[in-house]
């Protein structure tokens, strides 16, 4: 009975790993220093949204994400830490680059 009763749990929480989630905003990489690769440009054409976001910030291992709607104007200071995404009208990723 003692055995079974150690069982069950294990057995609830190997049912409820199989299940394939989405990536939290909180577990994004949080590195202190944005590193511009060729991997940013594989982001050009996606649609803009929180799982994007979250793809972005890790593969440029950035802390911060500044997104540029279409037409918008932005400051021009530069931030080692912030990885900045201009958007087209559609808002699709025209480019993301470090800054």
């Amino acid at each position: 009975m003692r055995k079974m009763m150690m069982f069950a749990p294990l057995c609830l929480l190997a049912c409820a790993a199989g299940e394939k989630q989405r990536v939290p905003i909180e577990s994004v990489w949080s590195g202190t220093k944005c590193i511009q690769s060729a991997s940013l440009d594989s982001f050009k054409g996606e649609l803009a949204s929180t799982d994007l976001a979250a793809r972005i910030m890790m593969a440029s291992r950035a802390h911060n994400l500044r997104w540029v709607p279409y037409g918008a104007v932005i400051t021009m200071e530069y931030s080692k830490n912030r990885v900045t995404v201009r958007l087209d009208q559609q808002n699709h990723v025209i480019s993301a680059a470090c800054g």
